[in-house]
């Protein structure tokens, strides 16, 4: 059942109404404050909690991105909750993809995909996404972490200037993202770990950032990106041939 705070009108009911017949377990929670959703459910997962559970942080206190990079929430001026669920797919690979995919086709035609777990609008960065799993006594927890910009926000000292959702919806809230966010994407986590991200790549490169474009990797590498593979896998052009990148530890930039 819903646990909500009375600080927003969250749409709780209605998430937990639709989620329901699919995971009997499942929970959803508002919290004015936290240090990092995706924490605060790996911390739970790690205890032996594995109740399928959507964890919505109003502010947090230290969120994360990937590579150790911080995720700023403040309440009103971003969306930032994560989602535990058991999950054993046969393979993991794509998984941010078709995170990111769901969260795009869910938002506007106009957000694009930058691999392996950005939401891009006009070659701005509108959210992310961090993807972990505990494994606890033979069963897999993953929790699947998104922040999303919903206002404005000062570009100083971040790499990639940011985007908001509100230049494509003006006037909605974190709420009402949620509401439009949060079932889909249990679906599509449902789906993935039935049959995995090939079903999704065509649909993902109609939205891929970085498809056809020069592009440079955190470990060194340049050429053109070709696209996604069957598996989620980054296939890069490059001087010494077609290279796919797996490693969701490369950071990879279009050349702007």
């Amino acid at each position: 059942m819903p646990l909500v705070s009375m600080v927003h009108p969250w749409p709780a009911e209605t998430i937990w109404t639709q989620v329901y017949p699919l995971l009997p377990d499942f929970t959803v929670e508002v919290l004015p404050e936290i240090d990092s959703s995706n924490s605060e459910l790996m911390r739970r997962a790690r205890a032996g909690q594995h109740e399928a559970t959507l964890l919505v942080a109003e502010r947090q206190t230290a969120g994360r991105g990937r590579q150790g990079r911080v995720w700023q929430s403040q309440p009103g001026d971003s969306l930032t909750f994560s989602i535990s669920l058991a999950l054993s797919p046969q393979d993991w690979s794509g998984l941010s993809l078709a995170v990111g995919l769901s969260l795009a086709e869910s938002l506007h035609p106009d957000v694009r995909l930058k691999w392996p777990n950005d939401l891009w609008f006009e070659d701005r960065k509108l959210g992310g996404i961090l993807v972990e799993a505990a494994s606890m006594a033979g069963r897999s927890q993953v929790v699947v972490g998104v922040g999303l910009n919903i206002r404005p926000r000062p570009s100083e000292g971040l790499s990639t200037a940011p985007a908001a959702l509100s230049e494509l919806w003006p006037g909605c809230t974190a709420a009402d993202a949620l509401g439009k966010l949060a079932f889909p994407l249990v679906q599509a986590l449902l789906a993935f770990e039935t049959t995995g991200f090939a079903p999704l790549q065509k649909r993902f490169e109609a939205r891929d950032v970085l498809k056809d474009r020069r592009v440079h990797t955190s470990d060194g590498q340049q050429g053109i990106a070709l696209g996604v593979s069957r598996g989620g896998a980054l296939r890069l052009q490059t001087e010494l041939g077609a290279q796919e990148i797996h490693s969701a530890e490369i950071s990879v930039r279009p050349f702007i």
